[in-house]
């Protein structure tokens, strides 16, 4: 009933699972073709997938590859920044808008109707880089690598339909880029959490992660991966690839470094549940996206009491967890800057989704500690229940909620389980698991 804000009600994409690579079965395909193909024992394939009888191979049987021990490392070459995969301080004062002018590329005539608006080309790049918290820059110059869209004026119909992937349904700008942001978020975020050893490119083959890359270039390698096979998979993520194409646009990527993005012993300020003393709300939603799946486990999720499953209007209200400036108050999102800066790109930065029309505090305003945002809603992306989704990010980078800097609330901590949505908060003796429900065990109150 309770989800994270996605662009799209049917999500923006699934990133593939990282794990033994898969392969479907063609015509012609022995084991012993396929082993061969991947660098592998054949001993290994049938082990892994308990084979019966490796020669009855069926075409479209799907296979899952191991990883050879002896498989040498991709590359270690570094594409990019940190700073120049996340939307923060680096890209402070970028205006794709400009940058655009006097291009002759497909994106400068670009227009598509998003969200019931219709927007130009340099608009949507704002406007995902701006949800995804991803630095306009690389957008675009991944855009350009794979598509051509910056300075071609006539891509192929293909490129022009289906940009980054293909599936359909998914055409156009708008869900592609979104599709490419979550993608490079996850990438980045997966490699800092230490999750995987090695990347699965678009044909299955698999490549271990290089040992000295960094988080923004694992983000570029994983976009890439999910995009190109082996060949060409390597060719974009060393010095003729995406850098290339970077530093052609851009000049070379690493002078516009801003380091650290998130200092050492960064600790989290103050914060307060967002919602009023003494009213009843559920915890429905353990640690998941920021925005879509691949933007680190930054967020929870709190409903209010007293409605049904659904989206219904409430008239409970959403509340400042500390004092701050609103930097954005749109399209179902309230951000609340708490330097004061008037910057959403540097320093601690909250954000509340599904946020209703209705009495939303307006942008510009200065709040403090407990006073009134707005009313939870459905509205802002995807939602099938009324409740306020809340994330923290530190110079545009997303906070994991259960990592080094935990995500505290009058006292409770988040503590995340094995899925997205699962989880629990803690407080002194008192532990409460998140439920898309509203009952006893999940309910909670300041």
């Amino acid at each position: 009933m309770f989800s994270t804000p996605t662009l799209d009600p049917t999500r923006e994409s699934e990133a593939p699972t990282l794990g033994p690579g898969t392969y479907i079965v063609e015509p012609g395909d022995t084991i012993e073709s396929i082993a061969l193909r991947f660098g592998v024992a054949v001993e290994s394939i049938i082990a892994l997938n308990d084979l019966a009888d490796p020669d009855a191979l069926e075409i479209g049987q799907t296979l899952v590859i191991p990883v050879p021990d002896s498989e040498r490392p991709g590359p270690n070459f570094k594409i990019i920044p940190d700073s120049e995969l996340v939307f923060g301080p680096a890209a402070d004062g970028f205006n794709t808008a400009e940058f655009l002018k006097g291009k002759t590329g497909y994106l400068n005539t670009y227009r598509e109707v998003v969200e019931g608006q219709e927007r130009s080309g340099a608009e949507i790049v704002f406007f995902v880089a701006e949800r995804y918290s991803v630095n306009p820059r690389i957008l675009l110059a991944s855009l350009e690598y794979v598509a051509g869209w910056i300075n071609n004026p006539q891509p192929s119909e293909w490129q022009i339909l289906f940009p980054f992937y293909t599936e359909t349904g998914r055409e156009n700008l708008y869900h592609q880029l979104a599709w490419a942001a979550n993608q490079l978020n996850q990438g980045y975020y997966d490699w800092k959490a230490e999750k995987y050893d090695y990347w699965t490119l678009a044909d299955g083959s698999l490549v271990r992660i290089g040992p000295g890359i960094n988080a923004g270039t694992a983000g570029v390698q994983f976009l890439m991966s999910n995009i190109y096979g082996q060949g060409e998979w390597q060719a974009a993520v060393t010095e003729g690839g995406v850098f290339s194409t970077f530093q052609s646009m851009f000049g070379y990527p690493f002078l516009w470094a801003y380091e650290p993005i998130v200092p050492e012993g960064l600790v989290q300020p103050m914060l307060m549940l967002p919602f009023e003393k003494d009213v009843l709300w559920y915890f429905t939603g353990g640690p998941h996206g920021g925005w879509d799946s691949g933007s680190a486990w930054a967020a929870l999720d709190f409903a209010p009491s007293g409605l049904p499953p659904g989206c219904h209007v409430s008239d409970d209200w959403v509340v400042a967890s500390a004092a701050g400036l609103v930097v954005r108050s749109d399209e179902g999102a309230v951000v609340l800057d708490l330097d004061f800066d008037g910057n959403e790109h540097t320093g601690w930065t909250i954000l509340y989704v599904h946020i209703e029309t209705r009495d939303r505090v307006p942008e510009g305003k200065q709040v403090q500690l407990a006073e009134r945002l707005g009313h939870p809603s459905c509205e802002g992306g995807f939602a099938n229940g009324t409740h306020v989704h809340i994330a923290r990010r530190f110079n545009g980078e997303w906070i994991a909620a259960d990592g080094p800097i935990p995500f505290v609330l009058s006292g409770w901590r988040a503590i995340a389980a094995l899925y997205e949505y699962d989880g629990y908060l803690t407080n002194g003796d008192r532990t409460i698991e998140a439920c898309d429900c509203g009952a006893e065990e999940n309910a909670i109150w300041r």
